[in-house]
């Protein structure tokens, strides 16, 4: 379960050739035959293993968070250790001017090649006691800015023929109940958002993967207002999360659920769901509402 970072002071304009080659930490002699990976909310985290094992394995980095401080020495340690070009931006994907920096970005940057779709936020209030306000940028970071970069990357990457799209969703994803309501819902909305982009993206040469993390030692915990739930012995490790997910990536699944050890268990459920959409098409009641005669 992805966690937002710290907030700082928001980069002006949209980003310009000066303002990258300002905030380049290293730049490799020559750009990777992989590309470039952007990456949301990764200065700790989820999103900074993501960074770690894609640098190694040999993508350049846009490196996108509110942080600049934890940016800049992820990004610092990534270049000595792998040799390639990281790049950092400081924005709040809250903000609608700190979204549209990176929207623009995706757009216009043609190094890049993935996008991963992390940056989020959690809770586990009920509706008795959670901010409502709170619960409103809830959605918009989980949802709205997932949804925003995702449009702009997408043509982009149809254009090419090519490009990977993964979007961190969570396992209370399907298992609604376990936390707040607003969280649940909205990472339900990242699975089903994975599936229609599968649906439109995957015969133009787009790789599109959701993750479904259950709980993970990270400071989603802190932020969330559980920070005990990093102790459990049910509790996964950031790394061993990441690195599962991209193996499933190299596997070629569509939806990876690290935890899940049952592999089979999520394809019936699959299967059974997708059979329920024909049933759907009828335009009478069924019979056990017992409507009167000549209602039905």
């Amino acid at each position: 379960m992805p966690v937002s970072s710290s907030k700082c002071t928001l980069t002006p304009d949209i980003p310009s050739r000066e303002y990258f080659e300002r905030n380049t930490i290293m730049t490799s002699p020559t750009p990777s035959p992989k590309g470039t990976a952007l990456v949301t909310g990764a200065s700790a985290g989820i999103g900074a293993v993501y960074a770690d094992r894609l640098a190694r394995r040999g993508y350049d980095l846009i490196l996108v968070a509110r942080n600049a401080g934890r940016l800049q020495a992820l990004a610092a340690r990534l270049s000595a250790e792998t040799g390639r070009s990281v790049q950092t931006i400081a924005a709040d994907l809250n903000d609608k001017a700190g979204l549209s920096k990176i929207e623009a970005v995706l757009r216009k940057d043609p190094s890049i090649t993935m996008l991963v779709n992390n940056a989020g936020v959690g809770s586990v209030a009920s509706v008795l006691n959670a901010d409502i306000d709170e619960m409103e940028a809830m959605i918009f970071l989980n949802i709205t800015a997932l949804t925003r970069l995702t449009y702009a990357v997408a043509p982009v990457f149809a254009s090419k023929a090519s490009g990977t799209i993964i979007n961190i969703s969570s396992a209370v994803g399907i298992a609604v109940e376990l936390l707040n309501g607003v969280y649940s819902a909205s990472k339900s909305y990242v699975l089903s958002f994975g599936h229609t982009l599968q649906r439109d993206l995957a015969d133009k040469g787009v790789r599109i993967q959701t993750v479904l993390p259950a709980a993970t030692a990270t400071d989603f915990w802190d932020v969330a207002g559980y920070p005990k739930q990093k102790e459990s012995a049910s509790t996964m490790t950031a790394g061993d999360l990441v690195d599962a997910a991209l193996a499933g990536l190299d596997q070629g699944e569509l939806v990876t659920i690290p935890t899940l050890h049952d592999g089979e268990s999520w394809t019936r459920w699959e299967t059974d769901r997708r059979a329920l959409a024909p049933q759907f098409a009828n335009a009478k009641p069924a019979p056990r509402y017992a409507l009167p005669a000549g209602k039905a």
